[in-house]
């Protein structure tokens, strides 16, 4: 293929990995690993179509996908601790053939699930998890009730009190978990961020949480947002920001900005914390080597909504195209191709709601299209269907969820080597 600036087709064909449509299939968030290193097994979660935010009785399956032997399922597990867009963090533990992790519900509190495909057995570890390291040995965690309250579909419905009446807890907050032994160590509170004096909007009395925790590719350092708002009640934000004209915050787009964001990253030690964004707008990223963030937010003058790169304690920020990539997406680079190509989607765009899937190549400029997807309006809000696209680990085929056949989420892939190799 010649590589130019102009857009460009791959005319692949787009594979049913989920060929059993009665219910509905989908993996959740890009940045796990939905695919084993050898590239046989796919993970992936199982549910009836419904519309609403799940409830602690609400199960779904977890499913395990032969690639190669005509995408033959296997139920491996359950879960009642999900979300529509996240899932139950369900995902491969780095570095194992073997080894799966997902949410669950443990009594009367959030715990995590260890299922290994091979022997068939299960341990629980006390918390669930978030992400997970890069050699596979701890993970970092949030209270997924507080996120779920404010952040509907990210969370999961709670079976214990919430702490939401506190603004910000300071005994809670990012948690570290050793994935061997379950020991556990409060890494940075709520109290302490909130509280950090850093430029842009002023946040010390808001009502906080944290979301998108993301560890970089060494294991030294991770980002994670923390996100506030001034009342405790999302739906009082229309009623806030017309008796606040100033109020800025980060927009759903169907209505007043709902939240501030500010972009941190720290050692995994929660040490040299460190504020990469305080624009009030960050939102999707991805790791681009140990020391640079790829990611969809505003500089901290606040002048484009762009894709930038965000070099780790530098203040710098570095507009990528804004051309080629010019709308919010969920972004990865394809494995082994050096951080040269981006993976890459788009919410569904005008009134006929097509999902955009594309590759993009940074040294050339081009974008290469994969596909439009149709998602139809019953997936709007909480319970959308974002495509999330993933590489498998060799960095040959993308995998994503959709709803354009059937309105149900079902998953697909398409080959993509010919086009990054």
């Amino acid at each position: 293929m010649t590589l130019c600036s102009a857009t460009a087709l791959i005319g692949q064909q787009t594979i049913l990995i989920t060929p059993d449509t009665a219910r509905q299939h989908w993996f959740g968030y890009y940045d796990k690993e939905q695919i084993d290193p050898t590239g046989r097994y796919a993970l992936g979660m199982e549910v009836d179509l419904f519309l609403t935010s799940p409830a602690v009785t609400d199960t779904l399956d977890i499913i395990l996908i032969d690639l190669e032997n005509n995408f033959e399922k296997r139920y491996i597990g359950k879960s009642t601790s999900w979300g529509w867009q996240q899932g139950c963090m369900l995902q491969w533990i780095p570095g194992s053939e073997e080894e799966v992790i997902w949410n669950d519900h443990g009594g009367d509190d959030f715990v995590s699930r260890v299922y290994n495909i091979r022997t068939g057995e299960t341990r629980t570890l006390p918390r669930p998890v978030y992400t997970l390291s890069p050699d596979g040995t701890y993970a970092l965690t949030v209270d997924f009730g507080r996120l779920q309250y404010f952040r509907p579909g990210y969370g999961y419905p709670s079976k214990r009190p919430l702490s939401v009446d506190v603004k910000a807890p300071g005994d809670d907050g990012i948690w570290k978990m050793d994935l061997t032994n379950g020991e556990d160590e409060l890494l940075l509170s709520y109290a302490e961020i909130s509280g950090l004096d850093v430029a842009g909007p002023r946040v010390d009395t808001n009502y906080h949480w944290f979301n998108h925790l993301l560890i970089d590719p060494t294991g030294e350092r991770f980002i994670f947002l923390n996100r506030s708002r001034p009342v405790k009640d999302g739906r009082a934000m229309d009623a806030y920001a017309q008796v606040n004209p100033d109020w800025q915050g980060a927009s759903t787009g169907a209505g007043s900005p709902v939240y501030l964001t500010r972009a941190f990253t720290a050692s995994t030690d929660g040490s040299e914390v460190y504020p990469l964004n305080y624009s009030g707008m960050f939102s999707h990223f991805i790791w681009k080597g140990s020391d640079t963030l790829t990611a969809w937010a505003m500089d901290n003058a606040g002048t484009l909504a762009a894709f930038y790169d965000f070099p780790d304690r530098s203040g710098e920020a570095l507009l990528i195209d804004s051309t080629q990539m010019p709308v919010n997406g969920h972004n990865t680079f394809v494995p082994g191709t050096d951080y040269t190509w981006i993976l890459n989607d788009t919410y569904p765009q005008g009134e006929k709601r097509m999902q955009q899937l594309y590759l993009y190549h940074l040294p050339t400029g081009t974008r290469v299209e994969l596909g439009e997807f149709y998602e139809p309006p019953l997936f709007r809000g909480e319970y959308r269907c974002d495509l999330h696209p993933r590489s498998d680990q060799q960095g040959r085929r993308v995998f994503f969820d959709s709803t354009h056949e059937g309105g149900k989420r079902q998953m697909y892939m398409v080959d993509i080597a010919r086009v990054v190799r």
